[in-house]
Parts: structure tokens; sequence; C-alpha cells
């Protein structure tokens, strides 16, 4: 499967090395070089250094034969804008962002895009773990 990534921070990072441990061919946009120092030198894939909305570093990426787009950059509206076009322009048939602020992503899901938001996500992790902890604890 070819995938571009768009951020290579903690997550873009781990990402595309357990898809280029799997045998995909991922391509990592990033508009700082110094972050494709996470792939570590056993990553076979590329790393472009570009603006994810910048529609000519999407094409360098090979966004039109892509099998996948992945947006998970710090901010919200690039991830939310680079996906649109991934999607819209690109015609990329699965499209995953990452929105950080929960209203938003209920927002963006309704319109198409395949979200998941961290917020969220870790909110109900600590929200079982309580859950959890509560139900063991003796009763008086």
């Amino acid at each position: 499967m070819k995938v571009v990534i768009l951020g290579c921070g903690r997550v873009g990072s781990t990402v595309g090395r357990m898809l280029d441990e799997r045998g995909h061919a991922v391509t990592i946009i990033d508009r700082n070089e110094q972050q494709f120092k996470r792939l570590g030198e056993r990553f076979r894939g590329e790393t472009i250094r570009g603006v994810g909305i910048d529609e000519d570093v999407l094409r360098q990426a090979g966004l039109e034969s892509a099998d996948l787009f992945v947006a998970v950059t710090n901010g919200d509206n690039t991830n939310i804008m680079a996906s649109q076009i991934a999607k819209e322009v690109f015609g990329v048939a699965h499209v995953i962002t990452r929105i950080y602020d929960p209203v938003r992503e209920q927002l963006y899901q309704g319109l198409g895009l395949d979200t998941y938001c961290p917020t969220t996500v870790q909110s109900q992790l600590i929200v079982d773990k309580i859950q959890e902890r509560a139900a063991a604890r003796p009763r008086p």
C-alpha cells in the first residue's frame, strides 16, 4: 500500500516506521527537515521537506497514486485542509485526520473525513481507569 503521511512528529514518525517495517511504501512530509531524524536509519521510505497544503508538495509525495493519506501535524487547520485536498483534489480513497478539538472533529466527521481526536480518546481512557478503580474499591 502507498501511504503519504503529513507530519513527522511522534505520531507521524511512529506510524511511518511501523508501516515501513510492514512493507508499505511510505512518504512523509514535514516542514522541518530535522524531524526526519525520528525515523531512524532503518527507514526505507521517502521524506519530503515542505508544507502539506501545497499541492506541488503533495504531488511530489505521489499523492495522486496514494492509497492512504494521514494528517498528523500539530495543527487542526493544517490537518483538515490537507485532508480535504487529498480527498477532493487528489481523490485519495482513504484519508485519516487527527483533530484535537472534539467539536471540530464531529463537524468534519459529518463532512466525510475519517477523523480521530486524541483529546476524546485520552479523556475516555482516563474516565475508564477512574471507573475501574471506583468499581474495585471496597464499599464500607
